[in-house]
């Protein structure tokens, strides 16, 4: 009789434990999002936490899974993308944590410096507005063009007041970017999609935007969901000191820890 009921006790045990696991889907875009997010699920599932990591291969959709519940979280996008994608699409999504920081770069197959891009220059930017803003906002900072600044972080083309070297402006799908490097004189490209083409910003890029940047990347989730327990845990886990650890010594510097 003893013996059944210490079994008993044990598979209670068991089942209790077991009962408290959750399993959450996370998405992200393919290259350094989704390896953290490998490393970000070890340390979750040892609090209980097992995360499905779902890829995606662009900006737009992973928002819209969210949404649609098709994703429980999404760790893909800066701030101000997410605020932008919020006020066009009406998406009822919050940020609950910061990840990391990719600084943007320009980078070349014609010139080894801005200052040799030619007048009439084609320069390729990314088609969405924040990041498309972002990328005119770095060759303000370094001095090619001026833009108006009541436009805030949402800069288009048609806000850059003054163009001293008549560049023109390709608007390219971000995923795209690193691929029109043979047929435009530079492009600016986001962290992610350079070095899933192989491109090292530290190394590669003729010029790069200041780590002093609004543009810290962020965990995503509905909002009826962001006092969950789960979301606490995502985010405990994310900030573990072995996570900091693995990107300062995976990405080389290409990428700053946020938080």
């Amino acid at each position: 009789m003893k013996k059944l009921i210490v079994a008993a006790a044990i598979a209670a045990l068991f089942s209790a434990g077991t009962a408290l696991a959750t399993d959450i889907k996370v998405g992200v875009t393919a290259g350094e999002h989704a390896q953290i997010m490998e490393k970000v699920r070890e340390i979750a599932a040892k609090k209980d936490l097992n995360i499905e990591i779902i890829e995606f291969s662009d900006y737009v959709v992973p928002n819209q899974a969210l949404a649609d519940g098709d994703l429980n979280a999404n760790s893909f996008q800066h701030q101000p993308y997410l605020d932008n994608q919020i006020a066009d699409r009406g998406f009822d999504l919050v940020s609950v944590g910061t990840t990391i920081t990719t600084p943007m770069g320009v980078y070349s197959k014609k010139v080894k410096g801005l200052e040799e891009l030619k007048d009439g220059a084609t320069v390729a930017i990314p088609n969405d507005p924040t990041n498309g803003g972002r990328a005119l906002l770095i060759l303000a900072s370094k001095g090619l063009i001026k833009v108006n600044p009541d436009a805030g972080l949402k800069v288009g083309p048609a806000d850059v007041t003054e163009n001293p070297k008549n560049l023109q402006f390709a608007e390219l799908d971000a995923a795209q970017l690193p691929r029109s490097l043979d047929d435009v004189d530079a492009a600016v490209i986001n962290t992610n999609y350079a070095l899933e083409a192989g491109l090292h910003p530290k190394t590669d890029a003729i010029a790069i935007e200041s780590e002093k940047s609004p543009y810290a990347n962020v965990i995503a989730v509905r909002s009826e969901d962001k006092d969950a327990d789960w979301v606490k845990t995502l985010v405990e886990s994310y900030h573990d000191d072995s996570v900091r650890a693995f990107i300062n010594e995976e990405f080389k510097g290409a990428l700053i820890p946020s938080w």
